[in-house]
């Protein structure tokens, strides 16, 4: 409170009253509250010293009126506090006015600057506080906050009218209640040389922002002296508090009413709830006039108990009149309204730590030193060791993975989550590919049925240049390719390089293919490894840690298993060497298979059908001269043809072995070795961040100083909830 409308003098015991410190107290506040009501107070109080004003919205009283409507006044008289006063000047900053109950009397004044300030100017004001024991000394201190938030002349000829900033006054004594009101600045009509456009909108605003929150009651203060219809507080409660739940009117100055007019009616009538409808009502108080000043708190409500034993007054309950029965009224209020509003406000503190505590886990451990910042990157590299080798052996238990969409595609980005389902599912497309159209020369000898898997498209570039022959022109080019790679070999037999050229061929596409199966599980792993560390740690610090330490690792396990899969293709590039005794029974198969179907075509040929009455059917036989006369060309007389068939019948078996071998060795000893096995272990490990020199740990771990700045307001938020609840624990049960 800068200074208040009312008239009056602010020296040393100008308002009657003594200014020694053992005044501070004052019995008759005790009317104020209930034994039940201070017990109530008293968590609220607790609340409020824990600094949970600064978080959440605490019931407190808020008293609010236009400019010169006598709230100060009240103010005054409701605590029983002389406030220093200068003529002709308003309020011009919120007042906080926090009472307690203490052993000891004090005055502890301090500013709370308004949030939209630079930092600069908050940590400024912040520094402004200060106790002392004697009324006599606070004028001075106020004068102090108001210079200090910018409301004094300048120099410059500019004088700032009002501040968003609150002075904060907690007056503590042995007789004080627990109590906690607001003064506002008067509420403005209009503009004029003193106070502009920008500081009505200003007032109004403020006044808006504390009588707005839905545990404050409003003490909406008018004066008879004008006419209630144009006082700007009344549209506001009614526009903000509609059913008028929580707002009390009090109306000042009745002494300046003709008694027995019109007008006096017309009050005593909106005292009575009959025109402006409160449901907390109405209250009339008599405050001292100017000539009046110098008088004591008891004088003033000797005066006021006369002034109201007379007239249209004594006909009105003593319950809405006087500044002693204001005090039971707000008693009770208070008591009910309070009690009513500890359930939900213990709700919204609950909930409120959930949040900060959310908000502090987001940002993980405290790293402002080399040890905490090592710590917390272990404790990152744990969690995410947990998520990588869960995903690696397909255990999909944690939140991370998300739920199964059994519609969704494979390489969905949530789908990706699952690395092992993610590469099995490759690993089959590769194996499938492979075994039925990953060859150069495609023709229809082997007799393999297609799988019923359904092929990504990724591999159609493979089928672009592929040949597709019949079997009599697979024979005919191996035929021409064993006329051209003859030695000294006998005839009826070829070359055995024939079989190493045959194979190499049909194995061109072997390790482009590979390489684009590899390259393929290797970007899974690595977008993966990606979702991990963002599941972790927060995007900076997993931007470091992937472009320092992950990065690099991925390249480096692609690039041995690219190495793994050359020395593969190598092997499978040299003569081949099968021990297997599986590749005779199949060759000897396939040469059967050619024999066979020379054989068939001769029965055929002897076949005849003769009709047989007794069955009415037709009987088959064979001619047996045509089966002798056929029996020569069972045998192939073109040696070299025979040579081709065996030649390509070698080949395939051999190629139907090794097909199933290359498939294995690629998915095992490239995929699973190099790729996916020890992934959680080479990337992010507790050992690898034990070796890290302390730069490296500190340009990765380092918090951003916004970052840091934010930690420390979380922590203090966190911990000043955190003595909201013990409050509550503690007292809380005695109003179940």
């Amino acid at each position: 409170m800068g200074s208040t409308e009312t008239a009056g003098s602010g020296s040393k015991g100008g308002n009657g009253a003594s200014s020694s410190s053992e005044h501070i107290g004052t019995s008759s506040l005790d009317a104020l509250q209930s034994q039940d009501s201070r017990k109530v107070m008293d968590i609220v109080d607790k609340l409020r010293q824990n600094g949970l004003s600064g978080i959440l919205q605490l019931p407190q009283l808020v008293v609010s009126g236009d400019q010169s409507s006598g709230k100060s006044s009240v103010l005054e008289a409701i605590t029983e506090i002389p406030f220093p006063r200068k003529e002709n000047l308003c309020t011009r900053f919120a007042t906080e006015i926090i009472m307690r109950r203490a052993s000891t009397a004090s005055i502890i004044t301090k500013i709370i600057p308004d949030k939209q300030r630079p930092d600069t100017e908050k940590k400024k004001l912040e520094k402004f506080t200060s106790t002392i024991l004697d009324f006599t000394e606070l004028p001075s201190l106020v004068e102090e906050a108001t210079d200090l938030m910018g409301l004094g002349d300048d120099g410059s000829g500019t004088v700032r009218a009002f501040s968003r900033d609150v002075l904060s006054i907690e007056i503590a004594g042995p007789g004080r209640p627990h109590l906690t009101l607001v003064d506002l600045p008067g509420l403005i009509h209009s503009d004029n040389k003193h106070q502009s456009k920008e500081d009505v909108e200003l007032i109004r605003g403020l006044v808006d922002d504390y009588i707005k929150e839905k545990r404050t009651i409003i003490m909406a203060v008018v004066s008879a002296k004008n006419d209630y219809a144009n006082q700007i507080i009344l549209k506001k409660c009614r526009e903000i508090d509609p059913k008028g739940s929580r707002t009390i009117g009090i109306i000042t100055k009745p002494d300046f009413l003709k008694a027995g007019s019109e007008n006096e009616s017309s009050w005593i009538e909106l005292a009575e709830n009959k025109d402006i409808i409160f449901e907390l009502g109405w209250h009339i108080l008599k405050n001292r006039s100017d000539e009046e000043a110098s008088k004591t708190f008891v004088e003033r409500n000797s005066a006021e108990a006369a002034f109201f034993a007379q007239g249209r007054y004594r006909n009105l309950p003593s319950s809405m009149l006087g500044i002693e029965s204001l005090r039971g009224r707000l008693s009770d209020m208070l008591y009910k309204h309070l009690k009513a509003e500890l359930p939900s406000l213990r709700k919204e503190l609950n909930e409120k730590l959930q949040e900060v505590t959310k908000e502090l886990d987001k940002l993980g451990e405290k790293r402002a030193t080399t040890h905490e910042q090592r710590r917390f990157l272990t404790t990152v590299s744990h969690e995410y060791q947990q998520v990588v080798e869960a995903a690696v052996d397909g255990r999909y238990e944690s939140d991370f993975f998300g739920d199964l969409d059994p519609e969704g595609s494979v390489y969905h980005e949530n789908a990706l989550r699952r690395l092992r389902a993610v590469v099995q599912y490759l690993n089959l497309q590769f194996a499938v590919y492979h075994e039925t159209k990953g060859l150069p020369l495609g023709h229809d000898i082997e007799g393999n049925e297609a799988s019923e898997l359904v092929l990504d498209d990724d591999y159609a570039s493979f089928e672009e240049n592929q040949l597709v022959e019949t079997a009599s022109e697979a024979i005919k080019r191996v035929r021409n390719m064993l006329v051209l790679s003859r030695g000294k070999e006998l005839p009826g037999t070829f070359n055995p390089l024939l079989i190493s050229q045959l194979f190499w061929k049909q194995s061109a596409n072997w390790k482009a293919i590979a390489e684009f199966h590899v390259e393929k599980v290797a970007a899974v792993c690595s977008n993966f490894v990606t979702s991990a560390i963002n599941s972790t740690v927060s995007k900076d610090v997993a931007a470091r840690l992937q472009a320092l330490r992950v990065d690099p690792t991925l390249t480096s396990r692609l690039h041995h298993a690219k190495a793994e899969l050359i020395r593969i293709i190598a092997d499978k590039n040299r003569h081949p060497i099968t021990y297997d005794p599986a590749y005779t029974a199949i060759v000897q198969e396939k040469r059967h298979e050619n024999h066979e179907e020379k054989y068939q075509h001769l029965v055929k040929q002897a076949e005849v059908h003769v009709f047989n009455p007794s069955t009415k059917q037709n009987d088959r036989f064979l001619k047996p001269d045509v089966l002798n006369s056929g029996r020569g060309a069972l045998l192939e007389l073109d040696m070299d043809k025979t040579s081709a068939q065996d030649a390509l019948a070698c080949q395939q078996a051999y190629y139907d072995e090794e097909v199933k071998y290359f498939i294995a060795a690629v998915t095992k000893q490239v995929i699973e070795r190099y790729l996916l096995r020890d992934l959680a272990e080479d990337t992010i490990s507790p050992m690898s961040i034990l070796d890290m020199a302390d730069e490296e740990v500190a340009f990765i771990a380092a918090e951003p100083e916004e970052t840091t700045r934010s930690r420390a307001n979380l922590e203090q938020k966190k911990a000043t909830l955190e003595k909201g609840q013990q409050t509550f624990r503690m007292a809380l049960g005695s109003f179940k």
